[in-house]
């Protein structure tokens, strides 16, 4: 039974936090998903510009 138990119970915990997440869960509106969307659009700007400027002062030393 121990067996069982150690195997089942985070299952049991991941499927009660999963139908928690899904109840607090709300749809957005346009406005904050427009802020979500430019605010990804900007990370991912961000992100494609510093790594290669990351990699050449990280290569030149």
């Amino acid at each position: 039974m121990d067996v069982i138990d150690t195997t089942f119970d985070p299952l049991i915990d991941f499927a009660k936090d999963g139908v928690r997440l899904v109840k607090r869960c709300h749809k957005s509106d346009r406005k904050e998903f427009s802020k979500v969307a430019f605010r990804t659009a900007v990370g991912f700007v961000v992100k494609l510009i510093f790594i290669p400027i990351n990699n050449i002062i990280v290569g030149s030393t």
